[in-house]
């Protein structure tokens, strides 16, 4: 495991007492909650991050190809794998 460092985080008052109302709440230092806090924001942006460059690849390469499937294509297949069905999906097309 890497070292720790402390890291300064200016809060106002009314975000350090909601901060320490939960800590209290849940038998955990401010810290805790902190550490918690940043740490699942992490992991969803990072995912989030992650979606929003394979949506522009994604894009990018509709650009370059014309490669696509039509909403109706692409809802007949979801309804298809929401009935149970377990279906390859369409074949992109220009």
């Amino acid at each position: 495991m890497s070292a720790m460092r402390p890291v300064a985080v200016k809060l106002d008052e009314d975000t350090r007492s909601r901060v320490q109302k939960l800590a209290e709440a849940r038998d955990r230092s401010p810290h805790w909650i902190l550490r918690e806090a940043v740490s699942e924001f992490l992991d969803r942006e990072e995912k989030r991050e992650t979606m929003r460059q394979a949506a522009l690849t994604a894009w990018e390469e509709f650009e370059l190809s014309g490669l696509h499937v039509t909403h109706s294509e692409a809802d007949a297949w979801l309804a298809r794998l929401e009935e149970g069905q377990d279906v390859e999906p369409p074949e992109c097309h220009n």
